[in-house]
């Protein structure tokens, strides 16, 4: 029951908060995105840290655009993630007939060509706010639902109840270091959907995105390879109209190449190109640079 103990913990609030997720996640797609922005700006007080994060990285990322059009790039990106927890919620809850048509789908070719040969498959995107419902689409245009990796939370109510609603709707659910969870799925010809291009302090090399050093996770291709995994590029954005379009591409030509930092270099120039076309779906709230190259100074003081 939603009102037993997680980890110790009474957690009464699951129920209530299961009902009020699935009743949002029924509501027509204008109705979510219209909630996103009725919500951007009512939290907006509330995000201050967030906007900072994020227009730190925009002021790096964009030097050519000037003040007002970077703050416009910044009041965009935080009603994107703000609407992003609507989108997880239509991920999470909405019944199959209530994303039906939803979304163009292209590249499944790619996934089914890996499946032949008997391999799982690694689906290598980026951290866009509406990444898992992204993933929920995908697998519902495969008739075969996806594994994520996601971060697990730090409180054991909010957890359970996260877990809970992505249990309904993936294959599986992933930690973000669960190595071995991750060899498994991959082994058994899972599909799963995997993001790099946050802030990494270990096994990670310096390599420019968007001309800036960032600190990148350089043990994907290793991965894929202890898996037998086929890696695929997934790319997403929603259209203005609140459709979402969706690209599976086949393995980028040369990568792996054998050394780990070039291979995260072109990991970040294609995720770079991509972002550059819909730049404020991107997650700038995120700190991305956090982790420097020696000697160099914090850039989110």
């Amino acid at each position: 029951m939603a009102s037993e103990r997680a980890s110790g913990v009474r957690c009464g609030f699951v129920a209530p908060a299961h009902l009020l997720a699935s009743g949002i996640a029924r509501l027509p797609q204008a109705w979510v995105l219209a909630l996103g922005r009725i919500a951007t700006a009512v939290l907006w007080p509330l995000l201050g840290k967030r906007r900072r994060h994020a227009a730190t990285n925009l002021a790096l990322c964009f030097p050519e655009l000037d003040e007002r059009a970077r703050a416009r790039l910044v009041r965009g990106t935080v009603c994107a993630t703000v609407t992003g927890v609507f989108e997880l919620l239509r991920g999470w809850y909405a019944p199959a007939r209530a994303l039906h048509g939803l979304a163009d789908v292209q590249g499944l070719e790619h996934v089914r060509a890996a499946q032949a040969q008997g391999r799982g498959i690694l689906l290598f995107g980026g951290h866009i706010p509406h990444s898992e419902l992204c993933a929920r689409l995908l697998g519902d245009a495969l008739g075969e639902r996806v594994t994520i990796v996601a971060r697990r939370n730090n409180n054991p109510c909010i957890e359970r109840l996260m877990d809970e609603a992505r249990r309904r709707v993936f294959a599986d659910v992933i930690g973000k270091k669960d190595v071995r969870g991750l060899l498994r799925v991959l082994s058994r010809g899972g599909i799963v959907a995997y993001s790099a291009d946050q802030d990494f302090n270990y096994q990670h090399a310096f390599v420019p995105f968007f001309g800036v050093p960032a600190a990148t996770l350089t043990a994907t291709p290793d991965l894929a390879r202890r898996g037998n995994a086929v890696v695929l590029p997934f790319w997403f954005h929603r259209d203005e109209d609140g459709r979402y379009q969706l690209r599976v591409e086949p393995t980028w030509s040369g990568w792996p190449n054998g050394d780990p930092a070039q291979d995260a270099a072109r990991y970040m120039a294609e995720l770079e190109a991509v972002v550059r076309r819909h730049p404020e779906q991107y997650l700038w709230v995120h700190r991305r640079f956090k982790t420097r190259p020696p000697g160099e100074p914090d850039l989110y003081r």
